[in-house]
């Protein structure tokens, strides 16, 4: 163990609830409010109340994490906990609400982007197949498939003659982050399709695409994704959300392999994590929210 973690664990352990009375004894504010009065809204204050909530050692005060409770209910029992009297300080109570609906949300939004993954494609689900024909007409318009099991997905970036094959690894969500981006952003998923056919320098669109799905699941799953989200709206994230960065990526790494220049494609995993390295260091600064048209309501 380092001397980096033995002093975490004595801290958090036996220092940090002493240093938080003494700071309360001498500003007469609990760490709650003083997150809330020091910091604007936005990702910094959320996640330092979601961090102060899950180091509290009160029970109920804890639980207000949890995406079973009634946030108004949560607020009023920690205000009552704490001894915030909502006349005094009649911004608390608001602050707070904002920063656990977001936590809430982002809880949310995690489980149902992993139920999506983890729904796999199925050629006997109508629906599926559906959503997989709205995608080739979208991208194709003027060109009608001759099978459903053809060599012709291949010219929106598929492996085989059968995409169902190509979903294994991020199930329906790669097809709905396809088809999201293929019918509310057209022009630019054709644009991109247009430049995956590049004589030189071009790649499998869909294959890509569920690359970069990939990548927007491990950033939500991390915490990443955060810093945009809880800057970007005070209301609870949303699976729309979530799409509209993953339309931000694609079309983001469709720029991003150009200016790159590969020799070829084997170059794919080279320039894919020199791309995700840029995007995290992006989203480091808690001030960011990503911008585009992707992100216009």
């Amino acid at each position: 163990m380092s001397w980096h973690s033995v002093w975490l664990y004595i801290y958090f352990t036996f220092l940090r609830g002493m240093f938080k009375w003494i700071i309360h004894k001498y500003t007469g504010a609990c760490e709650l409010q003083r997150i809330c009065r020091n910091n604007e809204a936005g990702a910094k204050r959320t996640k330092k109340i979601e961090s102060s909530l899950r180091r509290s050692r009160v029970a109920t005060v804890k639980k207000s994490l949890s995406t079973e409770v009634n946030i108004d209910e949560a607020v009023k029992n920690i205000m009552l906990i704490k001894g915030i009297d909502a006349e005094k300080e009649p911004g608390f109570s608001p602050a707070l609400t904002v920063c656990l609906t977001q936590i809430h949300g982002y809880k949310k939004l995690e489980a149902e982007i992993e139920r999506l993954r983890k729904t796999p494609y199925s050629s006997d689900n109508p629906d599926h197949e559906s959503t997989l024909m709205q995608l080739w007409n979208l991208l194709m318009p003027n060109v009608k498939l001759t099978n459903r099991i053809t060599n012709q997905w291949s010219d929106i970036g598929f492996q085989g003659d059968d995409p169902k094959t190509d979903f294994r690894g991020m199930g329906m969500l790669g097809l709905n982050n396809l088809v999201f981006f293929a019918s509310h952003f057209t022009d630019e998923a054709r644009q991109t399709l247009s430049h995956s056919h590049h004589p030189k320098f071009g790649y499998s669109l869909a294959i890509v695409g569920i690359n970069i799905t990939s990548m927007a699941y491990h950033l939500l799953q991390n915490g990443a994704l955060k810093v945009h989200l809880y800057n970007s709206s005070q209301n609870m994230p949303s699976v729309t959300h979530f799409h509209q960065v993953y339309c931000y990526l694609l079309f983001e790494f469709d720029k991003f392999w150009f200016q790159e220049k590969p020799r070829d494609v084997m170059e794919f995993n080279r320039i894919r994590d020199k791309f995700q390295k840029k995007i995290i260091k992006i989203l480091k600064d808690h001030r960011v929210a990503l911008e585009g048209i992707f992100f216009k309501d």
